[in-house]
């Protein structure tokens, strides 16, 4: 296999050929190997978007069932108890939309947005350690990053409607 790439590769230096020809024997060999990769990356992705979505539906079922705890919380934020409401619905939301394959991506940007405003919410009014929080928007900045292509299609025909 080798041999026939260097022998198509010095016959199109020689007969003065370059460019499209050359980048196509250069690539040649390369598509099966990124199919696996692929696999590999959406079975990543979904044990990632399980693994969150089990987290967030914990938590804001734990939000909107008024958890001691975290009325708690949301007392030493100082928004008020509505703000609790809202952040445990677009938990639950956002862990459902992780779970539908087309929504997958836009759920995880959702899901970091929220996990961006609980760190700067435990690092500059609650305190105490935002691990879970940053840890969470790792894992939603991932499969947001790794869902991008599906986000952007569902968006443009979102757009065509």
């Amino acid at each position: 296999m080798r041999a026939v790439r260097a022998e198509k590769f010095s016959g199109m230096i020689e007969g003065g050929r370059s460019g499209n020809g050359m980048a196509q024997v250069l690539t040649d060999g390369t598509q099966p190997a990124s199919g696996s990769t692929g696999k590999i990356a959406n079975v990543v992705l979904w044990v990632l978007q399980i693994g969150a979505a089990g987290m967030f539906l914990m938590v804001g079922f734990l939000k909107l069932s008024g958890n001691a705890q975290l009325v708690g919380l949301f007392q030493a934020i100082g928004v008020g108890q509505w703000f609790r409401y809202l952040t445990g619905t677009l938990e639950v939301a956002g862990a459902i939309l992780l779970l539908m394959p087309r929504t997958s991506g836009l759920g995880a940007l959702m899901l970091a947005g929220i996990m961006i405003c609980a760190v700067v919410t435990h690092v500059f009014i609650v305190g105490g350690s935002p691990l879970g929080a940053i840890i969470l928007l790792v894992v939603t900045g991932v499969v947001a990053w790794g869902r991008r292509q599906r986000t952007m299609k569902l968006l443009t025909s979102l757009r065509q409607r």
